[in-house]
């Protein structure tokens, strides 16, 4: 039974599972929040966030040298197929980065993260059509209620939009989110069937090593896109005419990146210790959690359209994990 072998589990189990669990909730959002900071604060740059983003890899790739170094584990063989897998999932999520920078820079936080909801829709239609996943009535009942909330969101375009954005840049920034949820669902299918079809094991190692190959060349085709565009030269004008002085840019800067990995780092042990169902549940329950933050911590404008929209979020929620929990 698997409640009994999870009743054998060491306190040591529950406290790292707790930790990783609290860094997905946590450190996810507070990434989020810290980009619609930089953009409310006088940043600009959309290459720059999207560089942030990915910046962060060398972290997770420190924890791979003791595994291969004291655990005697080999590092993954790179195949031609492998790489060329690893270089279009990170090319995929260096453009996928690149719509939500948009995102971020013209819609409140709040209204970002509710849009990125539509991620889960996404992620099971992709992973139905491209996985062979399976599809019952609670997930399409969760893709309707989802659905339905980012219809409300569209009719009540505008009323949360911020007085230096015009109607053009919201209606882009909605466009944008909505664009880089699709691609963030399909980069979840095609990160599934290389599992399947390539790797065959989901070891801890092996996700270490797929989501750092990942990051590797995301970061790459985001520092030739920040080089292109002069971006880094434009750094320095944008620290001094931040709103809260050059070292509030760059730790804003600084702790996007980490947290953004740390949040990683949780998922993937989330993966690891317990199941993909939990870690879907948590990816699931944090969107509506930076929204929230939004609200209280960047004052975000809340009307009632967009309340509504919330609740009708939780409720396509619930109907998903109730879709993914295997009840006996």
């Amino acid at each position: 039974m698997a409640s009994e072998a999870y009743k054998r589990k060491p306190i040591s189990y529950w406290i790292l599972l707790g930790l990783s669990c609290g860094a997905m909730l946590v450190a996810f959002p507070a990434s989020s929040l810290l980009s619609r900071v930089y953009y409310a604060n006088g940043g600009k740059s959309k290459w720059i966030i999207s560089w942030v983003a990915v910046a962060g890899w060398p972290i997770t790739a420190l924890l791979l040298i003791p595994m291969y170094c004291f655990c005697k584990i080999s590092p993954t063989p790179l195949t031609v197929k492998l790489t060329f897998s690893y270089v279009i999932l990170g090319f995929l999520s260096a453009a996928d980065n690149l719509m939500y920078a948009w995102a971020y820079a013209y819609l409140p936080a709040s209204t970002a993260s509710l849009l990125a909801s539509s991620s889960l829709v996404f992620s099971v239609l992709f992973g139905y059509f491209i996985v062979n996943n399976k599809l019952n009535s609670s997930m399409v009942n969760a893709i309707v209620i989802i659905t339905a909330a980012m219809a409300i969101i569209a009719l009540d375009s505008g009323s949360d939009r911020y007085s230096n954005i015009s109607k053009s840049q919201y209606t882009m920034g909605f466009i944008w989110d909505i664009l880089g949820s699709a691609l963030h669902g399909l980069i979840f299918a095609l990160s599934e069937l290389v599992f399947i079809k390539l790797l065959g094991r989901r070891s801890f190692h092996v996700v270490l090593e797929q989501q750092v190959v990942v990051s590797l060349f995301a970061f790459l085709f985001t520092t030739v896109g920040v080089i292109v565009n002069n971006d880094f030269q434009g750094m320095k004008s944008e620290a001094r005419s931040f709103k809260h002085g050059e070292t509030s840019y760059y730790m804003v800067l600084i702790w996007a990146a980490i947290t953004f990995q740390l949040g990683v780092l949780g998922g993937t042990a989330v993966l690891y210790l317990s199941s993909t169902v939990l870690a879907g549940v948590l990816n699931a329950i944090r969107v509506p959690l930076t929204s929230i933050a939004a609200v209280r911590l960047l004052n975000d404008p809340m009307s009632g359209f967009k309340i509504l929209a919330l609740i009708i979020t939780f409720w396509g929620f619930g109907s998903y994990i109730l879709a993914i929990i295997p009840f006996p």
